[in-house]
């Protein structure tokens, strides 16, 4: 059985690591934990991956973020895949940061890829999973935020909420969409997991 897993973000080194490009790092994450790679091919970077017999095919949009519907209807239609076997991981300035939450479907939220793909596909009922990012930023400065970098504190919390994200996906291509959301849906307290970190950095350093 086969999925398509939609990492969205924008291609280009001047991109990397900032917070709309959450979606290609979601699945640069699930991919170097596998034995397979990206290609680029058309309007995407793609990699095949394997996971309990199923079949992940995972895209990075090259298309940039507001044009993500081509590569999305390109490879359903090319991989003859249902919408329903179709996972879009996306950023969302409406979540705290780091807080995952996943849908059956819904609006876009005021994001330029997903008004793309919902545009392209001609309906919203697709599943998606939104990684918070936060809204620390003041007014008219909403582009500046999703373009710019993590800071030291969220770069040290990501590598935990990728695997989450990656755990997810896995859960959702093996006992689908309703169990994944009630299982990984959740509210991520970044204060408290910094903190928490920071504890076990020390006393680590105290053994060593």
């Amino acid at each position: 059985m086969k999925y398509l897993i939609v990492g969205t973000g924008n291609p280009g080194a001047e991109y990397d690591e900032t917070r709309h490009n959450i979606g290609f790092k979601a699945l640069d994450a699930l991919q170097q934990a596998s034995n397979f790679s990206f290609e680029h091919l058309r309007y995407a970077d793609v990699c095949r991956l394997k996971h309990k017999g199923r079949l992940l095919i995972c895209i990075k949009p090259m298309t940039y973020m507001n044009l993500s519907g081509k590569a999305v209807d390109y490879w359903l239609k090319k991989e003859n895949i249902p919408i329903e076997r179709c996972l879009v991981i996306v950023d969302d300035i409406a979540l705290p940061f780091g807080t995952i939450r996943i849908k059956k479907k819904g609006s876009d939220g005021g994001h330029n890829g997903l008004k793309h793909i919902a545009s392209t596909l001609g309906h919203t009922n697709y599943p998606r999973l939104r990684f918070g990012i936060g809204n620390d930023y003041s007014k008219g400065a909403q582009v500046d935020f999703v373009l710019s970098r993590w800071t030291t504190e969220e770069a040290l919390l990501l590598p935990e909420r990728l695997q989450k994200i990656s755990s997810a996906v896995k859960s959702f291509v093996t006992i689908g969409l309703d169990r994944t959301m009630n299982l990984h849906n959740d509210k991520f307290d970044a204060k408290t997991a910094l903190d928490i970190l920071k504890k076990k950095k020390n006393s680590t350093d105290d053994v060593e």
